[in-house]
């Protein structure tokens, strides 16, 4: 099997060549080629969250001077979906927190519950009873609906 090394903020790893392929032909599977690069290139990993999604910004925290603040981004572990980003990662990368989740010492209440992506459009996503899409058995008609017509 093909393996390439390369390094990326977080240490050495090994990609498999399906993964190669992925990342050449596909943007919505984790990253690009071009992604990997510059993530590479300029980039310095700040933390993972729960989900396994890694976190980047520019290398030590350097100034865009064309946007004013630091650029950071998210490489997603699996498929690229904003909502699997949880609210303490999406305070940071939306420039609503200076300090990363990593670095934080917080503590969820008792009362919250942990962050879940929108599962629309998956299997897991919800389908009431009697819904064409569901999975169980759809009930009979009773009989009891009567149409409106106009008089």
């Amino acid at each position: 099997m093909f393996r390439a090394r390369f390094t990326a903020g977080a240490g050495t790893n090994f990609v498999k060549l399906s993964d190669f392929i992925t990342e050449t032909f596909t943007w919505w599977n984790a990253q690009t080629m071009g992604t990997r690069f510059h993530t590479w290139r300029h980039g310095e990993f700040v933390g993972t969250d729960d989900f396994g999604n890694r976190y980047y910004r520019t290398k030590g925290g350097r100034i865009d001077p064309s946007l004013g603040f630091e650029r950071r981004w998210v490489i997603f572990n699996g498929v690229a979906e904003a909502t699997k980003i949880p609210p303490g990662w999406h305070a940071w990368m939306h420039q609503r927190s200076d300090v990363p989740p990593s670095q934080e010492t917080y503590v969820a209440h008792e009362w919250e519950k942990p962050h879940r992506p929108n599962p629309t459009g998956t299997v897991d996503a919800y389908h009431p009873p009697g819904s064409a899409i569901g999975f169980g058995h759809r009930p009979e008609v009773t009989g009891d609906y009567k149409a409106w017509t106009p008089e």
